[in-house]
């Protein structure tokens, strides 16, 4: 299990539900293990009402450099999302970053309708699985209509002018974590750096940032009725591009997600963007193996296997 999982005893739980609704008394208290890094508890109150408690890490500890204040990110992602978008996200009910009751940052929200469409998908039919798909796809291109001068990740106050600036600081970030900790990335740091600058170009085509989740992947989406409920954990949230989110990946594409979005092929230098979108990516998953301690390493393996795919194509 993750280092990350900043578990809490119910006494502190209590207290802090206390805190954020005084006039409610906590019946039943769950952790929900779905999650592979910020820990999460469900709590249901004595009226029948129901919230989400989500706890950061208590330091930095076992995170990657990329991953910058993510419960600020997290609920700045959703409080854009709920103001400007039509899809459901859940409500922030309350945040506390005070650390007087926990170690750790922390906030109640919402708790979404329906179920996680990773652990239903087999109980789906394809008919449903196509249009939760194709809605996710909607959703996706909804976000684009987000947008921002600038490029960076929600949770720090840095931008960068450009699409192509930002994406080498993602990737500086990753080898210098690899670095640090000694993780064989396949190759060196500057070998990605030039061939990143030999297809620069590429990305100055891209002028304006949108709002991206980065992380849109099945786990993260909910489902009820054969169709999307809500999206969860925005904590990698970042101004980029659509074609960074996790939804483009090499190995996650598909045909109705991209129907849905509105784009079915790709000009080529969309294409050289979405290889070195493909590239951090796993990059991210091999290198937070060690940062999260991880003692499974198949996640590793599995990366590196689709990040030597994406650079020799």
């Amino acid at each position: 299990m993750a280092i990350t999982k900043n578990r809490q005893s119910e006494e502190t739980i209590v207290s802090m539900a206390r805190a954020a609704f005084p006039d409610k008394r906590v019946v039943t208290i769950k952790e929900l293990t779905e999650g592979m890094c910020n820990v999460t508890y469900y709590l249901l109150f004595h009226d029948g009402s129901e919230s989400i408690l989500k706890i950061a890490s208590k330091d930095k500890k076992g995170n990657t450099t990329n991953e910058i204040n993510l419960m600020q990110a997290e609920v700045t992602a959703m409080q854009i999302v709920a103001r400007q978008c039509s899809f459901k996200v859940a409500e922030v009910q309350y945040v506390d970053s005070s650390n007087t009751l926990c170690d750790g940052n922390y906030f109640f929200m919402e708790k979404i309708e329906g179920e996680n469409f990773h652990f239903v998908k087999n109980r789906l039919t394809n008919e449903e699985i196509a249009r939760i798909d194709s809605e996710i796809g909607a959703i996706s291109k909804e976000l684009t209509n987000v947008r921002n001068t600038a490029f960076g990740f929600l949770g720090e106050d840095t931008r960068y002018d450009s699409l192509y600036e930002f994406v080498r600081q993602m990737l500086k970030n990753l080898i210098s974590d690899a670095e640090k900790r000694n993780i064989d990335i396949l190759y060196d740091r500057q070998f990605y750096l030039n061939q990143l600058e030999n297809e620069k170009s590429a990305f100055e085509t891209v002028s304006c940032s949108s709002l991206v989740h980065w992380d849109m992947w099945e786990g993260n989406v909910f489902v009820k009725d054969g169709h999307v409920s809500g999206i969860i954990d925005w904590e990698r949230a970042l101004w980029g591009e659509a074609y960074m989110d996790d939804r483009f990946r090499m190995h996650n594409r598909c045909k109705c997600f991209l129907e849905g979005f509105g784009k079915t092929s790709f000009e080529e230098d969309e294409i050289k963007r979405m290889r070195w979108y493909d590239i951090i990516l796993y990059l991210t998953m091999m290198i937070e193996v060690f940062y999260r301690e991880y003692e499974e390493k198949k996640q590793y393996l599995w990366a590196r296997e689709m990040l030597e795919k994406s650079i020799n194509g």
